[in-house]
């Protein structure tokens, strides 16, 4: 017979999961519904801010990255609140927990405002125009010449309230790192650290390689777990922990991802194609370049939606004060006109003189009313009235947001109206297509479908190099390399190399800091006049249509000014609407959204409901296994470049390992259409010095042309999974605990009642947030049925669970005494 397809058993799984509803974290009741679509119903955020207004972002003022320290993830859920924008770097550290904030200086006094620590200064404006300035130098060269122990703990013994999860060694540069995962029974309610003790290696006693103390993991005040890091001075062998209570945990140390002496890249293999950062433009002139090169194996494909485009109306504020100022805005884009257009607000120098308006082609003067003194009397409100009645036909003018305008306005010299962008006109105002390149022998859609996608945020600079030195690999070394000739035969793949040009170009030309895409949804009234232009637009990775703000989730705003803006609605930006047809290419298996900075690698569930933190649907056992098991071949394969890991505490879901972050397309991805989907946070920071951009991209590009080689194997993969039941003596002889051990990544369906087990029997289920499998307590001598199935749908022993086939796995909870 036939195996069941990975498709039909990805469904029925599916299907089970969302039987089951949305998982509770440690606290609340589960919530009933489909995995798969927003629910009305769902719990709505509370808006536990200390500062109840978004902060305010002034144009004529630069941002900076500076380090904001909270005291715990309570305070941290707080600042994600307020809607400031939060870089990807999160860290415990004795202080309290430190995160990096992208932030102008009435913001920081904001933050000050509502009690939040403001730490040290990591990265100014100068910096980003030192980053540019360095990418013009660099390609002006160019033209003129031309290991570690991954821990599936192995406790020696049950305890009653400790339990270690995690003990990796691992390499980092030259250091030896030791991280540790651990639950314990009082985490939630005490504050207590714990000590971890360590050998110094096989037979040798217990502390002879020093201790060191992990912490509370706490989120939206729920307690996760302790973890903690630290250098030693030798690779321990186990190690112990004794809990506050007298309990005692221990665990043989195993290897993080360790660096194998073979590698995949054969003799001659190609690599290191790119020589400085590239704007949007540059990004799609060369992924065209490589399409015209290698027609036989890529082609460039225009993505169904167009940006708003590169372009603003021309805007200008005059005055000083919030009363006496007038915004004007052209009705027409700076560049079709709206930048000719002048305004000049003049003193009569004589007395009572009505305020009157003249328009001569696109200059527009404004003769301010005088009292009999001949002094100015004219408002803010009486000027706008007057430019809308004399130039309506080419302005928009109105008192500075929402202000009544009782101010006596100031006298100004002619003042051009500007669009205020900068970028040459070689960058298009137009709205703006966005490209992917298709790459693979076969691009029909009969072959295995790989997504990558970046700079869904702007100011990530690093992330669509990466993109493009993988795309640089995969064709230039297909003639010569074995390897590569068999991704391009067996896989379709999608580089979509920015996601967001306009926003993109707006960070290289205009706001280094910019994360969003430059549509201004902001209401009249509010922020929309010129010196709020730096504040608008959508965070495209917030805008995304499951476990979103909309649907009660955490970790995006509905202030159009904020860098987490989630937009009006799902799926409101041209930007989105791309991604969301790519994900919806039915042969697409797996993607890898690129980002940075933090250096994590993450995936679902990626948002969560506070209080209380309820997460999106948890992947099952076998899910985050795969997850795991391919995300180890990942991060060995970027490792590989210069010995420098992704840690294991920045491995794993996003809503485990960083902060929620509702709408975000990885959910997307994995809830609405199936994909096992990654995402990459490269290096420590958004615009780094080009010697480690460089290093960046050819470390991350080792790990997505490995996800490559993962989608590969997973299709071509044709071995069915055997499993085990292990049986242990429960709390007493009349119960026996019950688990299944598989021999790769699969799930378990079984039953307890002696019927048949199908796809709709129980899913064998993981022991807790980062854990293994489950331990089941059942009666002596209870008949427990079972198979097992793969992430590529292979069934344990050809076993057909739809029909009357009786070869499914059998045996008995008993002990033997042997």
């Amino acid at each position: 017979m036939v195996p069941t397809p990975a498709s039909q058993w990805r469904r029925q799984l599916a299907a089970a999961v969302a039987a089951a509803g949305a998982v509770v974290l440690l606290a609340g009741p589960a919530t009933a519904g489909p995995a798969t679509a927003p629910s009305a119903d769902r719990p709505q955020v509370t808006d536990r801010a200390r500062i109840q207004a978004p902060l305010e972002r002034l144009a004529d003022e630069q941002a900076s990255v500076v380090e904001v320290v909270v005291t715990d993830r309570d305070e941290l859920d707080d600042l994600v609140a307020t809607g400031v924008d939060l870089d990807h770097h999160v860290s415990q550290t004795a202080a309290g927990i430190v995160v990096h904030a992208v932030v102008t200086p009435t913001e920081i006094d904001g933050l000050r405002a509502g009690g939040f620590r403001i730490g040290q200064l990591l990265h100014e404006p100068a910096d980003t125009r030192a980053r540019v300035a360095e990418r013009e130098a660099t390609i002006a060269d160019h033209r003129a010449d031309n290991q570690t122990f991954t821990a599936r703990v192995r406790q020696d013994a049950a305890v009653a309230d400790i339990r270690i999860i995690r003990a990796d060694y691992y390499t980092s540069g030259t250091d030896q790192v030791l991280s540790v995962e651990a639950k314990w029974a009082q985490g939630q309610s005490s504050p207590s650290t714990l000590t971890v003790s360590r050998d110094s290696g096989p037979g040798t006693a217990m502390g002879s390689g020093g201790t060191q103390v992990i912490t509370r993991f706490v989120d939206a005040g729920v307690y996760l777990y302790h973890r903690g890091a630290s250098t030693v001075g030798v690779r321990p062998n186990r190690i112990q922990i004794v809990s506050p209570t007298g309990d005692v945990a221990v665990a043989q140390v195993e290897q993080w991802l360790p660096v194998p002496d073979d590698s995949p890249e054969g003799p001659g293999y190609q690599k290191d194609f790119v020589t400085s950062y590239l704007t949007p433009t540059e990004l799609y002139d060369r992924i065209q370049r490589l399409a015209d090169e290698f027609p036989h194996l890529a082609e460039v494909v225009e993505l169904p939606y167009r940006t708003n485009g590169y372009r603003r109306k021309a805007q200008v504020v005059l005055g000083a004060t919030t009363a006496n100022r007038v915004a004007v805005d052209s009705h027409a884009w700076g560049h079709r006109g709206g930048n000719d257009i002048t305004v000049e607000l003049v003193d009569p120098g004589a007395g009572d003189r009505p305020l009157s308006v003249t328009v001569d082609g696109s200059a527009i003067r404004v003769e301010l009313g005088t009292d009999g003194g001949g002094v100015v009397v004219s408002t803010a409100a009486q000027v706008a009235a007057a430019i809308n009645a004399s130039a309506g036909d080419l302005v928009s003018a109105y008192t500075y947001r929402g202000s009544a305008g009782d101010g006596v306005v100031t006298p100004a010299p002619v003042t051009p109206l500007s669009d205020n962008l900068t970028a040459p006109a070689t960058v298009s105002r137009d709205p703006h297509p966005v490209y992917a390149l298709r790459i693979g022998k076969y691009r029909d859609g009969s072959r295995t479908g790989v997504l990558a996608y970046a700079q869904e945020h702007a100011r990530e600079w690093v992330p669509p190099l990466v993109a493009i030195e993988t795309a640089e690999r995969l064709l230039r070394n297909h003639r010569t390399d074995e390897n590569t000739k068999q991704l391009l035969r067996t896989l379709d793949i999608w580089i979509a190399p920015s996601i967001n040009p306009d926003g993109g170009h707006y960070s290289f030309y205009d706001y280094g800091f910019q994360r969003r895409n430059m549509t201004n949804h902001c209401a009249a009234g509010g922020a929309t006049d010129a010196l709020a232009r730096n504040s608008w637009g959508v965070d495209n990775n917030r805008n995304y249509t499951e476990y979103s703000l909309f649907d009660g989730y955490s970790g995006a705003s509905t202030s159009c000014t904020s860098d987490v803006y989630a937009g009006p609605s799902e799926l409101s930006e041209p930007e989105n609407k791309n991604l969301d047809w790519l994900a919806s290419r039915p042969n697409i298996k797996f993607s890898m959204n690129l980002h940075s900075s933090g250096n994590y690698f993450m995936w679902s569930p990626g948002s969560y409901v506070t209080p209380g933190r309820i997460t999106a649907p948890r992947p099952t056992l076998a899910q985050e296994s795969f997850f795991w098991g391919a995300s180890s071949r990942i991060l060995t394969a970027i490792k590989r470049h210069r010995n420098l890991a992704v840690t294991p505490a920045r491995t794993g879901p996003i809503s485990d390992v960083l902060y929620s972050a509702a709408g975000n397309s990885g959910d997307m991805l994995w809830y609405r259409y199936g994909i096992y989907a990654w995402n990459f946070e490269v290096g420590t920071s958004f615009q780094p010095a080009w010697d480690e951009a460089h290093q960046q991209t050819m470390e991350y590009a080792n790990g997505l042309v490995e996800l490559m080689r993962v989608a590969r194997d997973h299709d071509k993969d044709r071995r069915r999974p055997t499993s085990a039941l292990v049986t242990s003596p429960g709390p007493d002889d009349t119960l026996v605990d019950v688990r299944f051990e598989v021999s790769e990544p699969a799930a378990v369906f079984y039953t307890l009642d002696g019927s048949q087990p199908t796809f709709g029997s129980t899913l064998y289920a993981a022991g807790g947030v980062r854990e293994g499998g489950e331990t089941l307590t059942v009666p002596y001598g209870t008949k427990v049925f079972w198979f097992s199935v793969d992430a590529a749908g292979n069934i344990e022993n050809n076993y057909q669970p739809d029909t009357d086939a009786k070869n499914w796995r059998r045996g008995f909870a008993i002990v033997s005494d042997s």
